[in-house]
């Protein structure tokens, strides 16, 4: 057997070498470095640079602890540099385990000549199967001036070699609030445009108020219902245009992030040659990740179904238990999210009001992280935690977290979500006092 992946991001690289492990020949191209999009350019610099975030956050709190005549200074270049070591650290990690012998990694772009045939520059290759894999790029509005030079995508805001006094973040997602949040911490002035009425739109209303509240007690200036109209250069600076209730406003910034999703990179493969049906969230999949074509499957944000390197991993793996009559439980509907704010918000299951429109009769229990033992030593009592579970039958659908590592507290809830339990259930799972899990089990009992 052997397998054509298109793409070493997440999902590309991940299904390699499972199949390598399972003695599958695999022949996996990328145009650009091993990692993709997450590595290089999104979940894992981001994090370094919210790493120093939180550390200039607890020095700037660090009187509430009894320090006090503290001084510091904050070197941007340095931040930059440890950010890119990070990176190239966990780069060369990815190419020593792509290195095992039943992995041919071939670099260049790829293109479909047909359905069975794949080329890459002069070269051919054919296989049993195809995994398209090549992930997704920056999306932006189509406003006058949104090309400007000064307009950074996430991807460029990350190659800054100097901080932004004022930064215009258009866009309150995921990515929008972390930028914001971060270069909050690194002492820049943060406006944010998002066209919506609340930030994070597909998060809990409950969350997504309450960070909107904490943001902007952090000084962050958060504009939801606002439309962005155009941008312009005005000498070093540029003025962003919005409408919000009716009235033009505008805020004028050093650079500005243009952080309104992503986008299926689906124009650059000849998916047309090959017979694969796409559209504009991305490549027509199944639940087990077939295209229209049953021998070529689709895993990760080509296929615009859920834009998170830990989807693309998983839709990896069923699409290659698929290929090899695998059965696995992976059940893709429970999907953990987390927004790497601060505080952190993380999300997993169904929302109160995704409930509410399927007619789902739900009890919401909620635990405040001001209550909690471990939070109030730590200096973090900002947040809650929402548990919603189904009133007929106990089952837990959802959790929703604000506060501080929300991202790892998450995933006991998605656990126990994935595996069908009950409030009953979890209300009998003893916790470690003093931790921050705790406060899932305070809301249990709620």
């Amino acid at each position: 057997m052997k397998i054509i992946i298109i793409g070493a991001g997440p999902g590309g690289y991940e299904t390699a070498l499972l199949a390598a492990k399972r003695g599958v020949e695999v022949v996996l191209i990328e145009a650009g470095h091993v990692g993709g999009t997450c590595l290089n350019e999104g979940c894992i610099p981001t994090k370094a640079f919210c790493k120093n975030a939180e550390v200039l956050d607890g020095l700037k709190d660090a009187e509430a602890f009894g320090v006090t005549g503290l001084s510091y200074g904050f070197d941007f270049k340095a931040v930059a540099a440890r950010k890119n070591i990070v990176v190239e650290q966990l780069r060369g990690g990815v190419e020593g385990l792509l290195g095992h012998k039943l992995i041919t990694l071939v670099r260049g772009k790829a293109s479909f000549k047909d359905a069975h045939t794949v080329v890459v520059g002069d070269e051919e290759f054919s296989a049993d199967y195809i995994i398209i894999a090549t992930g997704s790029v920056s999306a932006s509005l189509p406003v006058p001036g949104a090309d400007l030079e000064g307009v950074l995508t996430s991807k460029e805001i990350l190659d800054l070699e100097e901080l932004p006094k004022r930064l215009c973040v258009i866009g309150g997602g995921v990515i929008g609030l972390e930028f914001a949040s971060i270069f909050n911490s690194f002492s820049s002035e943060v406006t944010v445009l998002e066209y919506c009425k609340e930030i994070l739109p597909r998060f809990d209303t409950d969350l997504a108020k309450r960070l909107k509240q904490c943001l902007s007690k952090k000084g962050i200036d958060i504009n939801t219902q606002s439309q962005v109209l155009s941008i312009s250069k005005e000498g070093d600076q540029y003025k962003v245009t919005f409408l919000r209730k009716g009235k033009e406003e505008s805020v004028v910034a050093d650079k500005v992030l243009m952080a309104v999703g992503r986008k299926a990179n689906v124009d650059s493969m000849n998916l047309a040659e090959a017979g694969v049906e796409f559209g504009p969230r991305g490549v027509v999949v199944n639940e087990v990740m077939q295209t229209s074509q049953p021998h070529i499957y689709a895993v990760g944000d080509i296929n615009g179904k859920m834009m998170l390197a830990h989807a693309a991993i998983f839709q990896g793996l069923v699409a290659l238990d698929h290929m090899m009559g695998v059965d696995n439980d992976i059940d893709l509907s429970v999907m953990p999210a987390a927004v790497f704010t601060s505080p952190e918000a993380a999300s997993v299951g169904k929302t109160e009001d995704e409930c509410k429109e399927a007619g789902i009769k739900v009890k919401c229990l909620k635990s405040f992280f001001r209550a909690n033992g471990k939070a109030v030593t730590m200096g973090e009592t900002e947040g809650f935690c929402k548990v919603i579970v189904e009133e007929e039958t106990g089952l837990l659908l959802g959790c929703h977290l604000f506060g501080p590592h929300s991202s790892d507290i998450v995933q006991e809830v998605c656990a126990l979500i994935s595996r069908k339990s009950t409030l009953k259930q979890l209300q009998d799972i003893i916790h470690t006092h003093p931790t921050l899990t705790e406060v899932i089990q305070s809301a249990a009992h709620q």
